[in-house]
């Protein structure tokens, strides 16, 4: 089996920090030319040198992803500077309150959504040409908190449960044209978007207390598994979650 990305192409979302940066850079060590979206254009601009010093392409896409117009516009962008897309990364999201259901406002639910599912489909629906054409496919960042209540985080829960099932479905809809579609669940991983859980000794402690591996995951450990879905290792892998969060899922 190989692991090797050679040849490809692709189009990583939310690519300037975090586990979409790792994933973009891992792609570029894998062998991928990568185009990278997301809002910071200086940030992405160091992500690509580093890409471009491993002799790979690397195409700079700067957009908002909860602007439908710009991201579609990035990603064509994307795929015209790539030449082809043989796999899209829907990676760009994210949580920035925790708050109970009972106070939480409707503009902080509809925000969350467009920027985890929303952006996720329109993302989609621009590259799903380009990688019928390729026979490509898709990789799409969920979180664990899609398997299990998460308590004052019902809005990304519930975002990132719906990916999932976006996931299974875009899945059946195109395995007849060659193309495959997996989601990956990461758990509590060492990033900007999980300071919130360290906020106190404690605050960390409670988080880190669920999961068996008692410890952060790293960003890093979210790429490689990336690279396996994006890999001919899994032609035969599609519709499915890959958890990789240290243990946390498996409890009871």
């Amino acid at each position: 089996m190989s692991f090797s990305l050679t040849g490809k192409r692709a189009l990583v979302t939310g690519a300037s920090r975090g586990i979409g940066r790792a994933i973009a850079l891992a792609y570029a060590h894998a062998g991928a030319d990568v185009a990278l979206l997301a809002r910071n254009e200086a940030l992405l601009t160091e992500v690509a040198a580093q890409i471009q010093h491993m002799g790979r392409r690397a195409v700079v896409c700067p957009a908002d992803a909860m602007d439908e117009a710009a991201l579609r516009a990035a990603v064509a962008a994307g795929i015209e500077g790539l030449g082809g897309l043989d796999v899209l990364v829907n990676n760009a999201g994210g949580n920035s309150f925790s708050i109970p259901v009972a106070a939480m406002r409707m503009s902080g639910w509809t925000k969350t959504l467009t920027l985890n599912l929303d952006s996720v489909v329109q993302a989609t629906q621009a590259s799903l040409p380009a990688l019928l054409e390729s026979k490509g496919c898709v990789i799409n960042v969920s979180s664990v908190v899609a398997l299990r209540g998460a308590p004052t985080m019902s809005h990304y829960g519930a975002a990132k449960a719906a990916l999932v099932s976006f996931t299974q479905s875009l899945a059946l809809e195109t395995a007849w044209a060659g193309v495959r579609v997996n989601a990956l669940l990461p758990g509590w991983i060492d990033t900007d978007l999980t300071d919130f859980l360290r906020t106190s000794e404690e605050a960390e402690a409670g988080a880190l207390s669920r999961v068996p591996m008692q410890r952060w995951g790293t960003a890093e450990e979210i790429a490689e598994p990336a690279v396996f879905l994006a890999s001919s290792a899994a032609d035969f892998m599609t519709g499915q979650s890959l958890i990789v969060d240290g243990g946390l899922s498996a409890m009871p």
